[in-house]
């Protein structure tokens, strides 16, 4: 698929839940919000009907977000059944690490092809503070799990914060060599205003929007073209390709700002 500027989509990040068991300062308030009821977010079956169609029209990789992917029940269930989806290069996952102790061998079992692990400091004290009473040993267990369950090309996702964590870097790298991982920064940025994404600090992401090849589906069934847009499409499951289609053709040439959404309910 293209969109209207020429951009190959292929690739779509499916959130499977707005909850989390962290309450990171840049993500999400530490009380007061309004969760989604269980009967309100896509059933695996609906996940699963929207990415065949998706792969069918030119989509192959797969990354599955939140909230906290792993605190969906039986999430292994639906790695499974897309994994068995034919066409389907890649299926990842992003993760805050803090179950894969209990979840990485069955993960790995039902075809799940890469991680991304959220961590962006090294330092206990410093990890609770952001996380907000977050336990970084249960991260660290998580990364040996991943290593254990022979899972390759493990990403670390390191948020960049100016005066916070940036003269990390360095211990994250070597963190990282140690433990046969990959270092991905990440710049700091506010959904509310896209100029924000401009790198003030080295950093991998979030890319340039004129190499953007990305949709968005959100736990209650939403296409969102551009991270940094209020566009949304409810999935018709009438016809699931005419809403994707739908989708690309409204993506747009640059983010703005998006502000009917946060990025809990996004997934980045």
């Amino acid at each position: 698929m293209f969109d209207t500027y020429n951009r190959e989509i292929s690739y779509l990040r499916v959130s499977v839940t707005d909850r989390c068991n962290l309450r990171c300062l840049y993500c999400m308030p530490e009380a007061g919000i309004e969760m989604k009821n269980h009967a309100d977010i896509l059933s695996y079956e609906k996940i699963v009907s929207i990415v065949a169609a998706a792969v069918k029209m030119g989509i192959h990789k797969i990354r599955l977000t939140g909230g906290e992917p792993l605190l969906r029940r039986n999430i292994a269930f639906l790695v499974r059944e897309l994994k068995a989806v034919r066409g389907i290069s890649e299926i990842s996952m992003t993760s805050n690490g803090t179950l894969l102790d209990l979840l990485a061998d069955e993960l790995k079992e039902a075809g799940l092809d890469r991680l991304n692990i959220s961590l962006d400091t090294l330092d206990a004290d410093k990890y609770r503070q952001l996380t907000r009473n977050g336990d970084i040993e249960k991260v660290l267990a998580g990364v040996a799990a991943c290593r254990r369950a022979g899972f390759q090309a493990t990403k670390i996702n390191m948020v960049l914060i100016r005066g916070w964590n940036e003269d990390e870097v360095g211990a994250m790298k070597n963190f990282c060599a140690k433990n046969g991982l990959l270092l991905q920064r990440i710049h700091h940025y506010s959904l509310h205003d896209h100029k924000t994404a401009r790198r003030e600090l080295a950093a991998e992401r979030p890319l340039s929007c004129k190499v953007c090849n990305r949709l968005r589906l959100t736990a209650d069934g939403k296409l969102k073209p551009c991270l940094f847009s209020d566009r949304e499409f409810t999935v018709d499951f009438s016809d699931i390709p005419a809403s994707l289609e739908k989708a690309v053709y409204a993506k747009p040439r640059h983010g703005v700002a998006c502000r009917n959404r946060e990025n809990w309910q996004i997934g980045g």
